[in-house]
């Protein structure tokens, strides 16, 4: 199990007590307010052609208006880096292997495998793919970034944390940014929402240890029929199948490579498809990029936890997005919501922000606003004056892993060994001595079993055609994130969009991670697009999908062919029903184009289905009607098991009281309420049923979690009272049966709220057991004293809301506690009829700043399911402005 960034970093608990006087004393003294940014009033910024306004409004939220793109992101840069640079300098430092430069020693082990992976090095090669345009709105941005880095004098001026740190890492000197640095940051982005890697893994390991129809069980085929996919069979028709050819060539865009949007000119084909390198002698051609699992995989799990997730990981990052028409709308034109579900964090992931051009030319196209990220120009969630849209992650399968049969640096291909791709890097440790890091790949990808000593030897008993070995194998990654592409491109294409076929050549850009996009325009249209890297490949495993298990590296039947062609991507324009809803569930019906086999299942979009259609039989679907949805925390799942939990008979009323407030619960989860202690009744039961069924089968690190898929195995499972599951392999010439176990659960259930709440159930609630903490990434937990964690973290928050319902306030049932993994990150709803009746709300604030008033100002509203007005037009911005910031242009020379 992965553990969070803060858990890894060694901070000497010496060195933090030192920080505890420190901190405390630049609060005592107030010096903590030399990081916080001018707001009001006049700066100069440095090579600006003309003035720049940024108004903020209450929440601190800035909208910056320029008169042409270059001031625009110089400007946003600018106050990005006011707002928000410790995490910014952060977060490059992870996704560039420089962490150790920032922290010192505990960020070494993190560094040798984000190396490995090369992030940097990809971010460096897709610079030179995108137009110039794009690049100089890259560089804008950074010179803005550079103008706060240059005005400030040094890191003790810039944030707290930098205090903080240097009792352990002393004499850091922050770099300057550049447009890479902004590049980067997308293959974070796309890690930790790269799809179904984990199931991969899990299954390999399991090969050997569960009878193979025992495993079966534990991946079940996504419910079609009860939850619906996104679009229906009339909504999309799959394409022709690529024709079949001798060796591995399968159709599809020929060979790996960076993605080719219809209707390039041909003139950029040269520059966006670069020629690949030059290979091994007697080499395949380059096939990059992989993932699978076994039982030889177990150490890769070990290695690969190593790289911090910075989204969050799980399926509880997920996320909801739904439109609908005008047709079923009081406004007469679409509603759009959206509420991405990442994992928590102080600051949060987004900054909202308002970019706009005060005149909208062909020359400074932009009038947009929305959510974007601490650290890249443009907006990636929003609206501007014609459209609006939202993102989900779509989960297609873009990551495999191949087993490698080495000796030294070769590598065997088919009957051959080649020499692999080598080099040495070093990474350089605050206060400590340098580390050299020699780096191998195979045409498949970075040999990842190299990353840490406890991997060397992962690849042992490796399995091949889903049966283990007895051989050893090295393994290699596969993943569409180490692929040059052009997602950068997508995001300001789709930022100045004016209607749906610009969405979809700007969509077409869009390269990793995949994601399901959601659109609505001031026209009425409403429409989906899947746009994404999804390689073509065949199973290595007889009987399963491609990518399902591992496969064997030297076989050339077996690598990536190319990707799914963007206009053989799932899409859809004005359904006829007039309604399109996206929350990780299967995209289509058809198994094609090769999306995965392993989508969420699909109970949060079939709740927004059913409240769409409850609302819908009352009348017109209102603007509050959307935002009260995305708070719905009913579970059909946990009222399809209460039968079963009542049916089973207990002794003495200490037991049967809680039993019998199921009979009246709605299946709800409440923070506090009524209907609060049935539902920490329920949870509890679920979570000791989890434990019971398969703790005596599964290793600890891979116990089922609580997620969708649980929830699916365990219906099937209840409805099979006779499935070998139920008997606890742990009690020998005992066999028990399902109302056993499940009396068992209810019994334990009712002891652990005694002990962890009360005895009397009345004084139960899910807000007592289920609750979130807002942790910084750094400095939130682990070693650091609890005085410090108190200064960035937030306090623990009761909470509604569960995992797989639409209020997906998520928690992890292998970790033993209902405490929070993930949540979601923001919430909007767009109103196409008047933009600035929209709503909008952060999980923190706009503020990375420990103690200012915009740190975490948005949170409580979070909790409770409020929103603010988001105000887009000029006019509704100036009527909201609290401050304004005039940006001048810096005399030259």
């Amino acid at each position: 199990m992965s553990r969070p960034l803060w858990q890894r970093l060694a901070v000497p608990i010496a060195a933090i007590l030192v920080v505890v006087v420190v901190a405390t004393a630049v609060v005592g003294v107030g010096l903590t307010r030399r990081a916080f940014p001018q707001t009001s009033g006049e700066l100069e910024l440095p090579g600006l052609t003309g003035e720049v306004e940024v108004v903020r409004d209450a929440q601190g939220v800035p909208r910056i208006y320029a008169d042409s793109p270059e001031d625009l992101f110089r400007a946003q840069g600018f106050v990005a880096a006011q707002d928000r640079f410790f995490q910014m300098d952060l977060r490059r430092h992870v996704v560039s292997g420089r962490l150790a430069e920032l922290v010192g020693e505990g960020g070494v082990e993190t560094d040798q495998v984000i190396r490995t992976l090369g992030w940097r090095r990809v971010a460096e090669e897709e610079l030179s793919l995108l137009s110039a345009e794009t690049r100089s709105y890259l560089q804008a941005y950074a010179s803005g970034v550079n103008a706060y880095i240059d005005s400030r004098g040094g890191p003790s001026t810039m944030s707290l944390e930098y205090l903080v740190l240097a009792q352990s890492a002393p004499g850091y000197q922050i770099r300057p940014w550049d447009a890479v640095d902004s590049l980067a940051w997308l293959k974070a982005m796309a890690w930790d929402l790269r799809g179904n890697y984990r199931e991969e893994l899990t299954r390999g390991r399991l090969v050997g240890q569960v009878p193979l129809n025992q495993l079966g069980t534990l991946y079940p085929a996504y419910p079609h029929e009860e939850h619906p996919p996104i679009l229906s069979r009339g909504e999309w028709t799959p394409p022709d199948p690529p024709p079949l050819s001798s060796g591995s060539s399968r159709g599809g865009t020929a060979g790996p490579g960076p993605l080719l949007p219809p209707g390039q000119d041909p003139a950029d084909v040269a520059r966006l498809n670069p020629p690949e390198p030059a290979q091994p002698p007697s080499g395949p051609p380059t096939q990059q990029w992989l993932a699978g699992q076994t039982d030889a995989l177990d150490d890769t799990v070990l290695a690969l936890a190593q790289i911090p997730q910075l989204l969050g990981q799980g399926e509880g990052v997920g996320s909801n997005s739904w439109v609908v028409s005008g047709e079923h709308t009081s406004t007469g034109m679409p509603l759009l919501a959206n509420d991405p579900h990442l994992g928590l964090s102080q600051p949060g992931v987004w900054m909202q922000a308002g970019l706009h051009c005060r005149e909208v030319t062909a020359d400074c196209p932009f009038d947009v606003s929305g959510f974007t990220f601490a650290g890249f120009p443009g907006v990636i969630i929003g609206q501007n004056h014609q459209i609006a849209w939202g993102l989900t992650n779509l989960d297609p399968d873009v990551t495999d892993f191949y087993l490698e049969e080495t000796r030294g640096d070769l590598v065997r291909r088919e009957n051959d060994f080649v020499p692999m791709r080598v080099r040495e890097e070093v990474i350089r440790v605050a206060g400590g001595e340098e580390v050299p890091v020699r780096i191998r790949e195979s045409t498949h990808g970075p040999i990842v079993s190299d990353v840490l000593d406890d991997v060397a030897a992962m690849g042992a008993n490796g399995p091949l055609d889903g049966v283990a070995t007895s051989r050893t194998f090295e393994v290699a990654l596969a993943w569409t994130g180490l692929e040059a592409s052009t997602t950068a491109e997508a995001v300001f294409r789709i930022n100045k969009a004016t209607g749906w076929e610009e969405f979809r050549d700007a969509a077409a850009f869009f390269a990793a991670p995949a994601q399901n996009l959601v659109y609505a325009d001031v026209e009425g249209n409403i429409g989906y697009q899947a746009p994404g890297l999804v390689p073509i490949r065949e199973s290595a495993t007889h009987g399963t999908p491609p990518g399902f298990y591992p496969a064997p590296g030297w076989d050339p039947a077996y690598a990536w062919d190319g990707w799914v062609d963007f206009d053989d991507l799932p899409h859809s324009l004005n359904p006829e029903d007039g309604v399109i809803v996206t929350a990780n569930q299967a995209v289509t019906s058809r198994t094609r184009p090769f999306l995965t086999s392993e989508y969420a299942m699909g109970y949060r979009s079939t709740r927004i289905l059913e409240l769409l259609q409850e609302r819908l039989e009352q009348g017109p679907l209102t603007p509050t009607a959307m935002a009260e949805m995305q708070l719905d925390d009913t579970s059909p799942f946990a009222l399809s098991v209460v039968p079963y939990l009542l049916d089973v008979e207990l002794e003495g009323s200490f037991y049967t009281g809680p039993q019998q407030m199921l009979r009246d619960w709605d299946g709800s989860s409440p923070a506090e309420g009524e209907q609060s202690a049935a539902a920490a009744y329920f949870y509890a039961v679920f979570a000791n049923l989890l434990t019971a069924v398969f703790d005596d089968e599964l290793p600890p690190d891979l116990a089922v979690t609580g997620n969708s898929r649980s929830m699916l195995i365990l219906e099937d499972l209840l409805a099979d009272p006779t499935s070998v599951w139920w008997d606890d392999k742990r009690t020998p010439g005992v066999v028990e049966t399902r109302d056993e176990v499940i009396r068992t659960a209810l019994v334990q259930a009712r002891q652990d709220l005694t002990r962890e709440i009360s005895k009397d159930p009345s004084n139960w609630t899910w807000g007592e057991l289920h609750r979130a903490t807002l942790r910084h990434e750094v400095l939130g937990s682990g070693d650091v004293p609890a005085l410090v964690q108190g200064i960035f973290n937030s306090a623990q928050l009761p909470v509604a809301g569960n995992t797989s319902v639409v209020n997906a306030i998520s928690w992890d049932a292998s970790t033993g506690t209902f405490e929070v993994t993930a949540g979601p990150s923001m919430r909007m709803v767009a109103d196409l009829a008047d933009r600035d009746a929209s709503v909008w709300v952060n999980q923190t604030g706009t503020s990375g700043h420990a103690f200012h008033p915009h740190y975490s100002d948005q949170t409580e509203a979070w909790v409770k399911g409020e929103t603010y007005r988001w105000a887009v037009t000029r006019e509704a911005v100036t009527d909201s402005a609290e401050q304004t910031l005039l940006l001048v242009p810096a005399p030259t020379g």
